[in-house]
């Protein structure tokens, strides 16, 4: 179910590519299973980032993470879908040069006619907003000529229109129009907090889908409110969670996100190997047993 959606291994485990780490990965090859960058940094037709980014492609798997095509916006005016097909244009050029093994989005939107917020805002989860999303989905993946990742945001607030959950609300959405699914561990625990559910009951309650990729990250506490920030280890309570997740669907190729405050590279592998060794477990458990000849 999770790894056909997936061309890296299920017990594969990366971390996100920042520029204070280009250096590690030209100089030599860090131990990390695979790389993930925004793909809007790499949106130029040529300049250093892209070069470091056709470095590490030949040395390691490269999913690319879209940060700003608001697949969930309305085009309001002509401003609006000029915005949304310029940007799927770029995108489409960065797919076709780097061969990703992953490229997902937002389940969000963040863009008003030809404006664009850098926020990854909550939409109410509606059969209406589906059937939109639905519609974006399956033009983007017409136009990359291949299937993408459609990840759960964390959130501030919520809407009294919702019709269902979010889980539920992308998990229908992947079987509706064959993406899979980016789960991110760390905003389902993120967004439970801050809307007062549970998040295990929420991760059992998701209905099979096709999951491709899981992405853990740190946040921020504050006095009334966790704040995804990416900005520190993963806490112990999502590590939790993320065991609960790989119990319920599987190993799945695990992500390690880290864009503020960021660490030294060890850290980070330190992270992914974490989640690499309890996707090596759950590996060895699910692993079917041969008797003695």
């Amino acid at each position: 179910m999770s790894s056909s959606i997936s061309a890296l291994s299920p017990g594969a485990a990366g971390v996100g590519l920042r520029a204070p780490h280009y250096r590690a990965f030209l100089d030599g090859e860090p131990p990390v299973d695979w790389l993930e960058v925004h793909s809007e940094n790499y949106f130029g037709d040529g300049g250093y980032d892209l070069g470091v980014l056709d470095h590490v492609r030949a040395r390691y798997p490269v999913s690319l993470h879209g940060v700003g095509l608001a697949i969930g916006a309305a085009h309001v005016g002509p401003e609006g879908e000029a915005r949304f097909e310029r940007h799927l244009e770029r995108l489409a050029r960065l797919v076709e040069r780097v061969q990703p093994a992953l490229v997902s989005e937002h389940l969000c939107w963040g863009a008003l006619g030809a404006r664009h917020f850098n926020d990854l805002l909550p939409l109410p989860y509606t059969r209406e907003a589906l059937a939109h999303v639905g519609a974006q989905v399956a033009r983007v993946q017409e136009r990359l000529r291949r299937p993408i990742l459609i990840e759960n945001v964390s959130s501030y607030v919520s809407f009294r229109a919702s019709e269902m959950p979010e889980l539920e609300f992308v998990a229908t959405l992947a079987r509706e129009t064959g993406c899979g699914v980016l789960l991110d561990v760390n905003n389902i625990y993120v967004s439970a907090r801050n809307h007062g559910f549970d998040a295990g009951r929420a991760l059992d309650a998701m209905p099979d889908c096709a999951i491709g990729e899981i992405h853990l990250a740190g946040h921020l506490v504050g006095d009334d409110v966790l704040v995804d920030d990416h900005g520190s280890r993963v806490a112990p309570a999502v590590w939790s969670l993320y065991e609960r997740a790989l119990a319920r669907f599987g190993p799945v190729p695990t992500l390690i996100e880290w864009d503020t405050d960021i660490p030294p590279l060890s850290v980070l592998v330190e992270e992914a190997d974490g989640a690499r060794s309890r996707l090596a477990t759950v590996r060895a458990s699910s692993a079917p047993a041969f008797a003695d000849d």
